[in-house]
């Protein structure tokens, strides 16, 4: 039967579909919901939304949302409760049910809370200072978005906010029209790696967007499976054009896995 995917996607699919225990980490914007001008607007292609929840109902299958959102905005527009996972802040915040399985305690030191709102109170201002741009506040910190807004300008402000934040104890991580400021250092890469550890997982499947995406992909092993949605260079073994695309992808490993 015809899969619509390429034939060495598809052979790679049926790979890890085969596996005793698989995990399914898959950021969210750009992957399962198309990118919008309105962060709070986006929402999961019903079709993917349907095969995260055919593979997180089943029992050897872990599937976690690994995305640079807070955790609290990603369970608002992703939908997603358990079963599924929540891992916002590109690693920095666990759910309840992960956080207990990691033994992860809080979140902030004392010291990483007051830099934090020094943090937000720097970006607050210069935000409010430039038409288009957008605080995103999290737990961890802050992030500047400027999508839909005139590209120099929109560049000009993340350069600014770079210069003036990123060091003595905030990690910056820069996205498509967004830079991520965060009092803990993070990565997808390292998330990825706990996640694999604490759920004994026997192959990953991850797919991502973003350059941030790509600390990921280099921490896959032999047996897994990184899929680029999207345009631009990438460690990833394979690639596929956008979202639509991507749902199929999940369709495929979702029926694969039954």
């Amino acid at each position: 039967m015809s899969t619509g995917l390429h034939t060495a996607l598809d052979d790679a699919l049926a790979r890890v579909a085969a596996v005793p225990r698989l995990l399914v980490a898959l950021d969210f914007d750009g992957v399962l919901a198309p990118l919008v001008d309105d962060p709070s607007a986006s929402r999961p292609l019903p079709a993917s939304a349907d095969a995260v929840r055919r593979l997180a109902a089943h029992d050897a299958t872990s599937v976690v949302m690994l995305s640079g959102r807070g955790r609290d905005d990603l369970a608002a527009v992703s939908g997603f409760g358990p079963p599924v996972g929540l891992v916002g802040s590109h690693g920095a915040e666990y759910d309840d049910e992960l956080a207990a399985l990691l033994g992860r305690g809080g979140l902030l030191t004392e010291e990483q809370a007051r830099r934090r709102t020094a943090l937000l109170d720097g970006l607050r201002a210069l935000v409010e200072d430039t038409p288009g741009a957008r605080l995103e506040t999290k737990p961890a910190g802050g992030a500047v978005h400027v999508r839909g807004m005139d590209p120099a300008a929109g560049g000009a402000l993340l350069e600014r906010v770079r210069g003036e934040w990123a060091r003595d104890g905030v990690d910056a991580t820069a996205g498509k029209d967004v830079l991520d400021l965060a009092v803990v250092e993070t990565t997808k890469g390292s998330a990825v790696d706990t996640l694999r550890s604490a759920l004994a997982a026997d192959a990953v499947l991850f797919a991502g967007d973003d350059v941030t995406d790509e600390t990921a992909f280099r921490v896959l092993r032999d047996g897994d499976v990184g899929v680029k949605v999207g345009d631009g260079a990438t460690a990833a073994g394979f690639r596929v054009a956008g979202p639509q695309e991507f749902a199929a992808v999940l369709q495929r490993l979702a029926a694969l896995r039954d």
